[in-house]
């Protein structure tokens, strides 16, 4: 017997409810997302670790092994709780989408980006699965492998989020993320130059809202190195002591014909790529 249109319709919206929510029902039990980023879309929780007081050090460097030692340029230490959650991506949803979206999700939540790194950049993928986050589902293809961390904004700026997207070579992607909740402040944390320079790249501005007062190190190196590490790069400075940034990054060794006056009004430095 037919059914009458509108059963039908009914029918299809039940099915098409019932796919929705069929990846969640395959999550492990008692695993729950975290509140300041968005789930990846259609994904699944295939791992989760619920917050354990630990010793833990986050790299702000490629990893790699040397003499059976861990070695990376920098780092961050600290104890207090860490806690994370691994999703398994669909097969129409790319490792790289992921970790862009939650990438961008945090930045405009105003957190500070201290280290980010791409594919070879970011040493290799086994000591990042096994070694630095404990999980061997994570292992893949070095050039398949993106890093980030980041300190939230006040108040929560004694907290920090990682995250870790690899594709294996079976194609399945994978997005980690692992939340850290300092037991004491974490004092004064700075970026890399490379991170700095990526993050212009990447958004075509560099924006420094903490940066209010006079040039000062550790900030006029940093600054400095990143742009020198691509030469062809051309900005604009903006800010309340923008003119005495430039002169302080000529300094520093950047070509003064890379620098222009920019006219943003902002209350801390600014950095625009001159496309």
């Amino acid at each position: 017997m037919r059914l009458p249109r509108a059963s039908l319709a009914v029918a299809l919206l039940l099915c098409l409810s019932g796919n929705a929510s069929f990846s969640h029902a395959a999550d492990i039990a008692g695993s729950q997302n975290f509140e300041n980023l968005p789930r990846p879309i259609d994904s699944e929780i295939v791992d989760y670790r619920p917050a354990v007081e630990l010793e833990r050090i986050y790299p702000l460097g490629a990893v790699r092994k040397i003499s059976g030692q861990l070695r990376f340029d920098g780092q961050v230490s600290a104890r207090g709780s860490a806690s994370s959650v691994t999703y398994q991506l669909p097969a129409e949803r790319s490792a790289d989408e992921a970790f862009t979206a939650a990438r961008q999700a945090l930045h405009k939540q105003g957190a500070q980006l201290l280290f980010w790194c791409q594919a070879r950049d970011c040493g290799e993928s086994s000591l990042w699965a096994n070694e630095i986050f404990g999980n061997s589902r994570l292992y893949g293809t070095d050039s398949g492998q993106a890093y980030l961390l980041v300190r939230l904004a006040a108040p929560e700026n004694d907290k920090l989020m990682a995250l870790y997207s690899i594709t294996r070579g079976n194609r399945r992607a994978y997005l980690h993320v692992e939340q850290f909740q300092a037991s004491a402040p974490l004092g004064v944390l700075m970026p890399t130059s490379a991170t700095l320079l990526r993050e212009l790249k990447d958004s075509g501005d560099l924006e420094l809202p903490m940066l209010t007062g006079a040039p000062a190190e550790p900030w006029i190196t940093l600054l400095s190195r990143g742009l020198n590490m691509d030469s062809n790069l051309r900005v604009t400075i903006s800010g309340p002591q923008g003119e005495a940034w430039r002169q302080a990054l000529v300094g520093g060794g950047v070509r003064a014909a890379r620098l222009e006056a920019g006219n943003q009004q902002t209350q801390g430095l600014i950095l625009e790529l001159i496309r």
